[in-house]
């Protein structure tokens, strides 16, 4: 086991379906395969993890069936969208892990875990939605929503209309409890996946709500919460970039706190893209998390080594 103890490692949701597939199932179990392989040798080898995921398009896919079907089954809520790419998300890591670790003649527990993430009612969010999901729709369908659901709709140039929903910050892991036993007993757990179901309290009860949460702040808050020394986000690019896709692109091997902070504020991290990653880093590294290392989930074993990917620390 490494000195730095357990290592909370977040898979990204777009890793599942790339661009230009249409989702098949067949399709996303060949990338969880793949995704799981450089994790199992980790775990192979002594290493202790806890995985995180987003759910990318899945739940898109999911949202998209609700509008399909909406003549002939009732829609399902958006926390209750969230809470079904967990489990399927789940499910094939699980099995796709375990497949792997027996490759390695390695015998271990997996488990996915519902996990539930409490979110503040009076989060400005609520106010101001502004996270696009689910299908495009004409002008005239989204005034539609807007007059019989009540949805915020916002146009994409070009694309059409999209609903938009609130994404408030996470502020509590609910499972906490459970994940903790779960490492302390040897079996690996899977938990927070897409950010986490959005719940609120009221009256002492939880309620689902219809928003996402960003699932590398979830991610955060679980590597925080847990008190983990390492965090790693394994996403589709070989590392943090500067001015991305710009004249002066730029990788990045290392990142000091400083330095992120400063990057982020001067808006060179795109907002959709890798600057909720260096927001949940900057989080981490506040909280006394010693590294977050962003990388491809090929590069897993060299980016621990520092030799791939991009490390950010104190």
């Amino acid at each position: 086991m490494s000195a730095e103890g357990p290592t909370l490692v977040a898979l990204g949701g777009n890793a599942l379906i790339l661009p230009g597939e249409k989702g098949y199932i067949q399709e996303q179990f060949s990338h969880a395969a793949s995704c799981m392989r450089p994790i199992a040798s980790l775990i192979a080898r002594g290493e202790e993890v806890v995985l995180t995921h987003g759910n990318g398009p899945i739940v898109g896919n999911i949202l998209l069936r609700n509008e399909c079907a909406k003549d002939y089954i009732p829609p399902m809520p958006l926390s209750i969208c969230v809470a079904d790419s967990q489990g399927g998300i789940g499910a094939m890591m699980v099995q796709s892990l375990r497949n792997e670790l027996r490759k390695h003649g390695t015998e271990k527990a997996v488990l996915a875990v519902i996990t539930h993430v409490l979110v503040d009612e009076k989060d400005r969010a609520f106010g101001d939605p502004t996270k696009p999901i689910g299908p495009y729709y004409s002008e005239q369908a989204a005034k539609e929503y807007q007059e019989k659901e009540g949805w915020a709709m916002r146009e994409v140039p070009g694309r059409g209309w999209r609903r938009a929903v609130p994404s408030p910050r996470p502020v509590k892991i609910i499972e906490l409890d459970s994940v903790k036993g779960l490492l302390a007993g040897g079996v690996i757990p899977i938990a927070a996946g897409g950010g986490g179901i959005p719940v609120i309290e009221q009256d002492g009860e939880l309620k689902g709500v219809d928003a996402v949460i960003d699932k590398d702040l979830s991610a955060s808050l679980l590597c925080r919460e847990l008190g983990l020394k390492r965090f790693v986000i394994l996403t589709d690019v070989d590392g943090v970039y500067l001015d991305w896709r710009g004249e002066k692109m730029k990788r990045l091997k290392r990142l000091t706190l400083r330095e992120a902070r400063r990057h982020l504020d001067e808006g060179r991290f795109p907002r959709g893209d890798m600057g909720p990653k260096i927001e949940a880093a900057i989080e981490c590294i506040e909280s006394n998390v010693e590294r977050v290392i962003i990388a491809r989930p090929e590069d897993l074993a060299d980016a621990l080594e520092g030799r791939a990917g991009t490390t950010i620390t104190a």
